[in-house]
Formats: C-alpha cells, sequence, structure tokens
C-alpha cells in the first residue's frame, strides 16, 4: 500500500460499491452472502482500495440485517488478497451518533485493525479538528493508513481557504492521504478543479475525491479534479452508481483511456462485476430510494442525496410524506440555526430530524432531541459560524456551553460498557458493538444467544385493499407498521367525527383493537391500500387526552425510562426518551404531580397520541 501512495503517476480508483453504494441506493440492506462471491474477481481489478465498512452498516446490520459486522470485515479482509480495505470513520463519533470517550475509540481503532481494516478514512462533521487527532494518531499507532477528510459544503460562510487550510492541517497531523468529501454533490467543476490546485500546492501527500452524482455533476468534478492533480477518485460499479451514489467506475475509466490520467483498469472485467450487480440490486429493489435519479433541486436546498432519503422513509414512517416539501424547506432554517453545519452524518441527521420535529409538531423547537441539545451546547464541537441564541437558550437554558475538546469531558467507558452487556457479549467487538448502539446492538446479542436471528424480509408486502363500502362485511389484509407485518381482521367501523377521523373496529393477529385511521382510508384503492394504525401491535395504551397524560411526538422506541408509579415529577422533567428517526427525543412531564400509571417499558414501540405515562 505504501508503495502505491508514494509512486502515483495515474488515476487510482478506490470502489464504494460495498458500502456507500448500496447505503445510498439500496438503504445499506446489501447482505454479506450477496458480496462474498464477486470478491474475488473485484479483488483482481487494480482498485486503489474497496470501501467496505464504516457509516451506517454498523448500525443496519445489527438492525435489520441481523449480521455480525465484525464477522463481515473478517470476511471480506480473508477474500481480498490484493486490495487494501477501507473505511469510514467519524472521528469522536466513530459510527454512532455522540460523541465517544478516548478508550471505547482507541479501542475500537485497534479491533478494526485487528479484524482486516487497511485504511481509515477519518473526518469530522464540523471540520473540529479537535475530534479527529486521537484517531489519526491511533490508526497510525496500529500501523494503518490514515486520510484525514475535509467535510465540503457551501454556505455565506465557508471559503475555499477554509478547506485548503484543512487540508494542511490533516498533514500536520501525519494523515497519508486528504480527501475532499463532498457527502451532497454539491462540488461545482470549476470550483473542485481550484480546491485542488490550491490543496496541491500546500500539501505532498496524495489527494483523493468523494462525492455524489446526486446533482448531476459527480462525474464533471471528477475528471477537473484530475485535471488539476486529484490522485484517487471515488467510484461505484454501475449498476449501483450515479444518482445519489457515486459516479459510475466504468465511465471514469473509459473518460481517462489513453490520456495521461489513464486508469489501467479492464472494461471487460468491470462489466463483468457489473453484470453480477445488476442482478443483487434487483434482488434489493423493496429497498430503492424514491430519490435515486438526479436532482438539480438540490441545488437549491443544499440536501445530501442521502439525507433527502432518509427524510422520506422517516415521513413514511410518519404518515406525513404530504409534508415532505416542508422539511426540506425547514432544514436550511434549522441549519442556519445552528451555525452552518456542513451536511453529513451525524449533523445531517441531527439537522433533519430537528426540521421534522419543527414541522410536524406545528412550532419550532416544541420538541428538542437529546441531540439538537448537546449540539446546540457545545458537544459536538464548535461550527464555523454564530449560533442563533435564542434557539440554544430554549434548548440549553442555565447550563454551561463548553469551549474545550468535546471528549475531554468524557470519562472512560469501556469498563462499564463491559459490565453493563454483561454475558451477552461474547468478546470486546460486542462490547463496542454495543457502545454505539446498545438498545439495537442487546436485541441483536438476545436474538443470537437464542438463536433466533431473524433478517427481516426481502420480498415486497402484498397488502391487499379494502374495496367493500366502509359499514359492510369484514374485510383481511397484512399490513405492515413501522417493518413488523400484522393480520388485520377490519370488523366494523363508525362515523366520522367533526375532524374527518373514522373508528374502525379491528383485530391485530387475532385481537381486538381500536384503531382511529384518518379519513384517507375512505379512498383506499387511491393508496394502494396503505392504512395508517395509530395502536402499536397488541396495545391497549388509553388515548391521550387528559392534562396529565403523557405522549411522544413522533413514532418510536422507549429505550430509557427515568421514573416509577409513584414517583414526584415537575412539569417539563424528562421521564423517557423515546428513539425515532435514528435521534434520542426527550418526553417530559406537562404537569407537576405523582406517576400513576405507567403503560410501557424500555423497548416497548410507541405511537403519538398513545397515553405513556400517567401524571396526577
Amino acid at each position: 500500500m505504501s508503495e502505491k501512495k508514494s509512486n502515483i503517476k495515474k488515476t487510482f480508483i478506490t470502489d464504494t460499491t460495498l458500502r456507500d453504494a448500496h447505503q445510498s441506493i439500496l438503504a445499506t440492506r446489501m447482505r454479506t452472502e450477496d458480496m462474498l462471491p464477486i470478491l474475488e474477481q473485484m479483488d483482481n481489478i487494480g482498485f486503489w482500495s474497496m470501501e467496505v465498512w464504516g457509516g451506517a452498516t454498523f448500525d443496519i446490520m445489527l438492525r435489520y440485517l441481523k449480521e455480525n459486522p465484525w464477522e463481515r470485515l473478517k470476511k471480506i479482509k480473508k477474500a481480498l488478497k490484493n486490495t487494501p480495505t477501507q473505511m469510514l470513520l467519524r472521528g469522536q463519533n466513530l459510527l454512532g451518533y455522540r460523541h465517544y470517550s478516548d478508550d471505547v475509540l482507541k479501542m475500537f481503532i485497534v479491533k478494526a485493525s485487528d479484524n482486516g481494516m487497511d485504511i481509515f478514512r477519518i473526518f469530522d462533521a464540523l471540520n473540529d479538528l479537535r475530534n479527529v487527532e486521537i484517531a489519526v494518531k491511533e490508526v497510525k499507532r496500529a500501523g494503518k493508513h490514515a486520510e484525514g477528510a475535509i467535510s465540503y459544503t457551501i454556505s455565506p460562510v465557508h471559503k475555499i481557504e477554509n478547506f485548503v487550510n484543512l487540508a494542511v492541517k490533516f498533514e500536520e497531523m501525519g494523515c497519508d492521504t486528504i480527501c475532499i468529501k463532498d457527502m451532497a454533490g454539491l462540488l461545482a467543476p470549476s470550483v473542485a478543479y481550484d480546491l485542488v490546485q490550491k490543496i496541491k500546492k500546500v500539501v505532498k501527500v496524495p489527494l483523493h475525491l468523494h462525492t455524489h452524482d446526486t446533482t448531476g455533476l459527480g462525474g464533471l468534478s471528477a475528471l477537473k479534479a484530475i485535471e488539476a492533480g486529484c490522485d484517487i477518485i471515488d467510484a461505484a460499479i454501475s449498476p449501483l452508481a450515479s444518482g445519489t451514489s457515486q459516479p459510475p467506475i466504468e465511465v471514469i475509466v473509459a473518460a481517462l483511456q489513453g490520456t495521461e490520467y489513464d486508469t489501467a483498469l479492464d472494461m471487460k472485467q468491470l462489466r463483468e462485476i457489473a453484470d453480477y450487480f445488476r442482478k443483487i440490486r434487483k434482488k434489493y429493489g423493496k429497498f430503492e430510494s424514491e430519490f435515486t435519479g438526479i436532482n438539480v433541486d438540490m441545488l437549491i436546498s443544499q440536501v445530501p442525496g442521502g439525507m433527502i432519503s432518509n427524510l422520506a422513509s422517516q415521513l413514511k414512517d410518519q404518515g406525513a410524506i404530504d409534508r415532505f416539501d416542508e422539511v426540506i424547506a425547514e432544514v436550511p432554517r434549522v441549519r442556519q440555526d445552528m451555525g452552518f453545519p456542513p451536511l453529513v452524518t451525524p449533523t445531517s441527521q441531527i439537522v433533519g430530524t430537528q426540521a421534522t420535529l419543527n414541522v410536524l409538531t406545528g412550532e419550532r423547537y416544541k420538541v428538542i432531541t437529546n441531540e439538537t441539545k448537546n449540539y446546540l451546547k457545545g458537544m459536538y464541537g464548535k461550527p464555523v459560524a454564530a449560533i442563533n441564541e435564542e434557539v440554544r437558550r430554549k434548548a440549553v437554558g442555565s447550563e454551561k456551553i463548553i469551549d474545550c475538546r468535546p471528549a475531554d469531558l468524557l470519562p472512560p467507558e469501556m469498563e462499564t460498557l463491559t459490565k453493563e452487556i454483561g454475558d451477552l457479549a461474547e468478546n470486546v467487538e460486542d462490547v463496542l458493538s454495543y457502545a454505539m448502539f446498545p438498545q439495537i446492538a442487546k436485541e441483536f446479542f438476545e436474538e443470537r444467544k437464542s438463536g433466533n436471528l431473524k433478517p427481516e424480509s426481502l420480498e415486497f408486502e402484498n397488502s391487499s385493499q379494502i374495496k367493500q363500502a366502509p359499514h359492510l362485511a369484514p374485510s383481511e389484509f397484512n399490513i405492515t407498521v413501522h417493518g413488523e407485518t400484522y393480520h388485520v381482521v377490519v370488523e366494523g367501523s363508525g362515523h366520522k367525527s367533526q375532524s374527518d377521523v373514522r373508528p374502525f373496529y379491528i383485530k391485530i393477529d387475532g385481537r381486538p383493537e381500536e384503531a382511529l385511521v384518518e379519513s384517507l382510508v375512505e379512498v383506499m384503492p387511491s393508496v394502494d391500500g396503505q392504512v395508517k394504525l395509530v395502536s402499536s401491535k397488541g396495545s391497549s395504551r388509553p388515548k391521550a387526552s387528559g392534562k396529565g397524560d403523557v405522549t411522544t411526538a413522533m413514532p418510536g422506541r422507549v429505550i430509557k425510562l427515568n421514573v416509577k408509579e409513584g414517583s414526584q415529577v415537575k412539569a417539563g422533567d424528562t421521564i423517557l426518551i423515546v428513539e425515532a428517526m435514528k435521534m434520542e427525543n426527550q418526553v417530559h412531564t406537562p404537569i407537576d404531580g405523582v406517576i400513576k400509571k405507567i403503560y410501557v417499558k424500555e423497548g416497548d414501540n410507541v405511537n403519538p397520541d398513545e397515553t405513556l405515562v400517567v401524571v396526577e
């Protein structure tokens, strides 16, 4: 690998097919079993590296695929004899959505190295280099390749000189390569040329470009970057390229053939690999984003393609996809309030979720996620621009704003985490998985122990439509709510209320339920039979109506319950935390009083309007 780094005279390609490409287009759902058969052929192509890990892989593998991400890494490394493995690491965030203590960070890098990781692409969402310095040092200590990544964005406060200075600082840290990370596809060709030229004048290490083709600029910007001296380009095999993914490898190879920038990659070999993934993509058609094509609107909204598809998916879960345009319009306003952070994980999730809450609750910052509060408090680092102080006061109150390296405030966690997860963890790698995704990892370990690991189905759900009039004979159909499929029998219905809501009397998996179904169901043939239920599977929770009834603003999962029946609480106290849209949302008591009744436990799925806790 070091020989390649020091003798770069042509354009090298990093293949992203097995990580960012299917994360962008197929919601990260590709299973290891569909990667392994093609690895030998990909290994013989001559890629500079293959990105195979990091990003959202941990979360999705544990949550949906029911696979151990560490096992995937080992299997891939065993198959790749010639090509270095590469991963995306969010600096002090690792692969989660908060900062982790230094001992967790260091152990993660050690174990990733031990299990087969060669190249660590390290970035911070705010370009706060205090959040990447320990990661870079640990990668170098492990004898691996450290690539410092600059989060590129456009805003009134971001200038080319800022990015050039970041490149210099990354080189001073000891990074082996530097990457321009254009996660939103906003890097214009002329700017790419200018930026690359200026960076190449002041740094000696090779320069890497990562972009997305969401706006249609990806391939054009890659070519201009190459002409300006960029050494390595991220690209994906054509069936999983373009749109929200990276530019196609074959197009870049063809465009450079016969020039001084020739990649020397074999188009016939690439075609065989493309044929394989063309079939694989069909297998995962269920998870295709609606936003897979070119989206020039992003040049205005500046919302990354992956963020767009995530927001669309999340709004569908809320039954609010019709409010998508409102959320997209709110994103830039929230971003400005937060000091114009680059929209990349985790800031894209923080901004996107807060924008969604602002729209769905009908009041800006009425509900503020834990992550938004921590961001505004300074726990994620320092943004380039000033934060809206009115919003900060609303979120943080009188709490002290921090200005040190955030991780300096975090005590060591590994020992505590190891005790918490106990015998469910089979090794240190399991403890690290638990550190990043406590509830999801714990469920995975429990299912693994019981021998009941069942990945989600790849088949499209067959939802029958209710064709009878609302008051006629019972109807039966299957319905998917938040990823779970239930058998529903509609036994009758009542009359619409003044707010156009009709009660339907149903049985879910044989159990009687009453669910309020929006008037949209009245014309079900026009909405593909999709029914939106208010109650969870088997839920007996009453509808929230009293002033002391505590409910959630968004569907999600209870991950923390802070009270017991009989506990004294004051208005505004956080009594439970609900994970929704990968963010933690505090749920507060509306009044002073005593906890009279608790209808939920940790791990329960909950929906808006259900009474979760009663305060009297």
